[in-house]
């Protein structure tokens, strides 16, 4: 796999390196026996107040990926360290209290809320996990995320698919993250939605002074929301480097095959809105 840049988040020195992850490998094994590689010698670092856009094609490992980092799958090699410590994977589905600062917005909003409580409740969940004094309230995030304070009384099924991700959104933000990961977190959502969420999502990380891990085989709102790019193809990274360097002059035949496949509007390969 090429690495020709080679430029990686950690030396954009925006701020204390909140992750980094090295020769990461996860193995499973198939009914028949047969042993599959999911994940393949990945190494990449994310510094607080900075976003990674990690993008391939569905079934390149990016998921497995995001959930190796928060230790809900076994690493087979490698590390991944979390704030100078190691993350290895759960017992019983337990989360350590150093692992409490990764939060992770999954595809499903729906799936990922308790449809029987109210939402209000879920997000002061969130706010329990907060340890600073100066920690939002329920009023204040749910009006970071576009929605209204008499919302925190109604139940998940009363809001769309686009609302419902906001709320696990602000549900995750209230934890006081250092880590906040994103996994498809727009692609269950409306075209229209995806843009905007996914710069909340960004706005939300950057303000809260955490590290954003954005999964998503979304490249043209990866490139407006991301500062570094990783770009996964059969469980390797092909390259990785700021966003700017990657759309201007990618190394990997790969990548250019995924970058030309971006619609575009001017016919110059440069999306509308970006300054690149």
């Amino acid at each position: 796999m090429m690495t020709t840049n080679t430029t990686t988040p950690e030396a954009t020195g925006q701020g204390e390196q909140i992750l980094a992850v090295d020769g990461l490998t996860v193995r499973f094994r198939r009914p028949n026996k047969e042993i599959l590689t999911a994940v393949d010698q990945v190494s990449f670092t994310l510094n607080r107040g900075e976003v990674l856009g990690l993008v391939g094609e569905s079934g390149c490992g990016k998921s497995t990926t995001a959930r190796a980092v928060c230790g809900l799958e076994p690493i087979a090699a490698g590390s991944v360290e979390f704030l100078g410590e190691q993350v290895s994977a759960l017992k019983m589905k337990r989360r350590s209290e150093h692992l409490l600062g990764i939060q992770m917005v999954f595809q499903n909003p729906y799936a990922s809320l308790n449809p029987r409580r109210r939402v209000g409740s879920q997000i002061e969940d969130g706010l329990g996990l907060n340890k600073q004094s100066d920690a939002w309230n329920v009023t204040e995030l749910l009006e970071k995320v576009g929605l209204d304070a008499s919302d925190r009384t109604k139940y998940p099924h009363q809001f769309s698919g686009g609302q419902r991700q906001r709320i696990a959104i602000a549900r995750a933000i209230g934890t006081g993250p250092d880590l906040l990961i994103g996994d498809e977190p727009i692609a269950s959502l409306d075209a229209s939605l995806q843009s905007k969420v996914a710069a909340l999502m960004r706005d939300l990380a950057i303000q809260a002074g955490s590290g954003l891990l954005f999964i998503s085989h979304d490249l043209a709102v990866v490139r407006t929301i991301a500062d570094q790019v990783a770009v996964m193809n059969r469980g390797a990274i092909e390259e990785i480097g700021p966003v700017k360097s990657i759309w201007r002059n990618p190394q990997s035949d790969y990548t250019k095959r995924l970058l030309s496949s971006i619609p575009v509007a001017d016919g110059m390969g440069v999306l509308p809105g970006l300054n690149v």
